[in-house]
């Protein structure tokens, strides 16, 4: 019966492996790339909060740290860092 689970469980490694590649590769890039814009959304939120308006200004604060690599993409890394322990508990199951 085990032997017949580590069978079922190769193919899911195997999709769960090329999964992790790229979804590191995506978040990579995207890190850099909001990481350019929450510095432009920051500097026009810091425009709006001296010149415009407080509020205004201050929900454009926020939303450059969403976008900013402690926000978001940092809630994307622990996904893939689950994603890729179930990959390794299922490699150890499978090897054990």
């Amino acid at each position: 019966m085990r032997i017949i689970l580590k069978i079922l469980a190769m193919p899911l490694v195997a999709v769960l492996t090329i999964l992790g590649g790229i979804a590191t590769f995506l978040l990579f890039i995207s890190g850099w790339i909001l990481g350019l814009a929450s510095v432009l959304v920051a500097l026009a939120g810091l425009g709006i909060l001296i010149m415009v308006d407080l509020w205004g200004g201050i929900a454009w604060l926020v939303i450059a740290f969403l976008i900013s690599p402690y926000g978001l993409p940092k809630l994307a890394a622990y996904a893939i860092g689950g994603m890729q322990g179930v990959n390794y508990m299922l490699r150890d199951f499978i090897t054990g």
